[in-house]
């Protein structure tokens, strides 16, 4: 399964144990596939070293395997839309999706949230995304 997770996703899995962290740790078990452009991970990278954690050992563990490419499709040249009106910085993430053919976009963003769906990408919440995975472990 493909997946982009929205910054504050990614960002909030490093800040606690909550389900940010249970999805990043779960990526990290190869249970999806986590999409990526450039645009994307620089705002992690931003983000993170913003937030003064980019030298925490999980954080490490995770751009490693980011460096890596473990469990990921990368975009380098994602395509352009102009999806999300109240901010369009957040288009990156349904251009990533698009890309990618990810199907899912998990995000904290109401302006991401609020859209619902694009075409055939469902924009969830992470508890959603976390019972998606649950739901997918329990028919292995």
């Amino acid at each position: 399964m493909k997946v982009v997770l929205d910054t504050n996703v990614f960002i909030s899995s490093f800040l606690g144990k909550g389900p940010p962290h249970q999805i990043v740790k779960r990526w990290t078990q190869g249970e999806f596939d986590l999409c990526l452009t450039p645009e994307i991970i620089d705002e992690y990278v931003e983000i993170l070293n913003r937030a003064g954690v980019e030298e925490e050992p999980y954080v490490k563990e995770v751009l490693d395997i980011i460096k890596r490419q473990g469990n990921i499709v990368f975009s380098s040249k994602p395509m352009k839309c102009s999806v999300v009106m109240d901010d369009p910085d957040d288009d990156k993430f349904i251009a990533c999706a698009l890309s990618c053919e990810a199907k899912i976009i998990v995000s904290g963003d109401s302006h991401l949230l609020n859209i619902i769906k694009y075409i055939d990408i469902e924009i969830i919440r992470s508890r959603a995304f976390l019972n998606i995975l649950e739901r997918n472990s329990d028919n292995v």
